[in-house]
């Protein structure tokens, strides 16, 4: 072997090697500090604080089809609950819109735990007004009553969503 090809080769190698220590660095790193959580009650302060005039007003019919709606569910859910894991107590209002469950720190609910994928599942309205869990392609998976999630599926009411160790409910 020639004196240039060993000299590329331990060169190569070297890079290889400081490679893997930037990259355990990182892991160690993210580790000790976590995920960055953010505050989000600041949108809501300047929706409140907007003057009327530039508020979205809702059709005249539409209140009373929202009231109708209400009437006819009465069984429905109103809130998710967190019953189990580090966020244990903490309680989600639903109103409608998509919650997302993982590590990242743009998540409805934030997930500090080490089974938990950053986008790991989702949680969502369909039509008939009835709350649906899919699970977003995570490495450990998600459990709707100790069966683990393939498609979407329909929540029973406090019926336990387990991700990892934390264990979520749909509540009246």
């Amino acid at each position: 072997m020639s004196e240039l090809t060993l000299t590329v080769m331990r060169l190569g190698f070297l890079a290889v090697l400081w490679l893997f220590v930037i990259v355990a660095v990182q892991v160690i790193r993210s580790d000790l500090f976590g995920t960055r959580v953010t505050q989000r009650t600041a949108g809501r302060r300047e929706a409140q604080t907007r003057p009327p005039q530039q508020r979205q007003q809702a059709p005249a019919g539409q209140g009373r089809q929202q009231q109708n709606n209400s009437r006819a569910r009465r069984g429905a859910p109103t809130k998710l609950v967190v019953s189990e894991g580090s966020l244990a107590g903490t309680t989600v209002a639903l109103q409608g819109q998509t919650i997302t469950l993982g590590r990242a720190h743009d998540s409805t609910i934030v997930l500090d735990d080490d089974y938990a994928s950053s986008r790991h599942a989702r949680i969502y309205p369909d039509r008939d007004g009835n709350w649906i869990v899919e699970d977003l392609g995570s490495t450990n998976g998600t459990y709707l009553d100790r069966n683990r999630l393939t498609t979407p599926t329909p929540i029973p009411l406090g019926a336990p969503i387990r991700i990892g160790k934390t264990v979520i409910e749909l509540r009246k």
